[in-house]
């Protein structure tokens, strides 16, 4: 008899530590519904909208970021992250027979801390291809750590590291996504025969690729009707420039697996999650890290995508209007389909908890 009874969840500080676990969320709901699912996380991190959606029990503690170099504030996060462990421990410790899986983001060390102090298995998952410092420090903690990249593998040890993929959302590989088609009559496109482009820069948006979006929007709207993610700093400006061709906001959320499925061609940021999605669908796509990400993990997750499917990887610093605008053009002209990430990576690293 399986004798999980309950898993607490933790990730936090960006929606790319959280997406996983709640992809885990999802499954477990939906093919294990007698396990008792909880969540334990910052109120005021992204994690407490994102799992309040899903109704899940939502416990809050304190955190401290880790540095990786000399600040005052390290002092003071110490501190925090100390008291994050006891309300982690006291949370866990009246939950018998849990364990604990963590996605990654500073909120997780307490919580594993306090799960290695009580005895409990302790998984974690890696989403990126260089390792993040919070999971680097958990994994001395942990039973088990998963990896979404084979390269991972250098930065964990050895005897306690398995190689699943990320774990990718469901409606990603059914039949019931909108057609390209519904998706020109939602954005209200006069054209719907024109293949579509999709352009993000992330949740947040990127002035960056913005503007050079804007640069080329006359020549762009000539070949594709364009959806675009600017970001909600963004939203007022280039709502100005939406017509029977473009369409763009803020953020979008559900429309966002219909757009990446329907897309001819998509320029985007390149976080873990976002690559391996594309991975999974086999979209070939224009790829520009962002610079500042810890340890430049955007360029090797681009990296990667460039070497197994023949994405184009272009570079903050030698991005331009028109190298964008050219590169754009070469995916419309040789879109080809595929698809090489591991796609079973959700139900493997269940059957390995359970």
């Amino acid at each position: 008899m399986n004798k999980v009874r309950k898993i607490f969840f933790s990730g936090g500080g960006s929606g790319g530590h959280v997406m996983p676990a709640l992809t885990l969320i999802d499954f477990l709901k939906k093919n294990n519904p007698e396990i008792e699912i909880h969540y334990i996380g910052d109120s005021k991190g992204i994690e407490y909208e994102l799992v309040n959606s899903r109704g899940v029990a939502f416990h809050s503690i304190h955190t401290g970021k880790l540095r990786r170099y000399f600040s005052l504030q390290n002092f003071i996060d110490f501190f925090k992250v100390i008291l994050g462990i006891f309300e982690a421990f006291f949370t866990l410790l009246s939950h018998p027979q849990s364990i604990v899986f963590c996605t990654g983001g500073f909120v997780t060390v307490p919580v594993v801390i306090a799960a290695f102090l009580q005895g409990k298995k302790v998984y974690i998952h890696e989403q990126t291809s260089r390792v993040g410092l919070a999971n680097k420090i958990s994994s001395y903690f942990a039973t088990r750590v998963f990896i979404s990249f084979e390269e991972s593998h250098q930065y964990f040890p050895k005897d306690k590291t398995s190689f699943t993929g990320y774990p990718i959302r469901e409606d990603f590989f059914n039949d019931t996504s909108e057609t390209s088609e519904s998706l020109s009559t939602s954005f209200q496109f006069v054209d719907a025969s024109k293949p579509l482009l999709f352009v993000t820069g992330g949740g947040n948006g990127s002035q960056l690729i913005n503007e050079n979006i804007k640069e080329n929007l006359d020549s762009l709207k000539k070949d594709f009707n364009i959806v675009h993610q600017v970001g909600k700093n963004f939203e007022k400006e280039y709502s100005e420039f939406n017509d029977g061709s473009y369409y763009s906001a803020g953020f979008f959320d559900k429309e966002i697996i219909d757009l990446l499925k329907c897309s001819k061609v998509i320029v985007s940021r390149s976080g873990a999650g976002t690559v391996m999605e594309l991975l999974a669908l086999g979209k070939r796509s224009v790829l520009i890290p962002l610079a500042i990400a810890q340890k430049n993990e955007q360029y090797y997750n681009a990296l990667e995508a460039k070497e197994k499917m023949g994405s184009l990887l272009i570079e903050e610093k030698n991005l331009t209007s028109e190298k964008l605008f050219s590169s754009i053009k070469l995916l419309k002209e040789e879109s080809r389909d595929t698809k090489v990430a591991n796609t079973e990576a959700t139900s493997k690293i269940i059957k390995e908890i359970l």
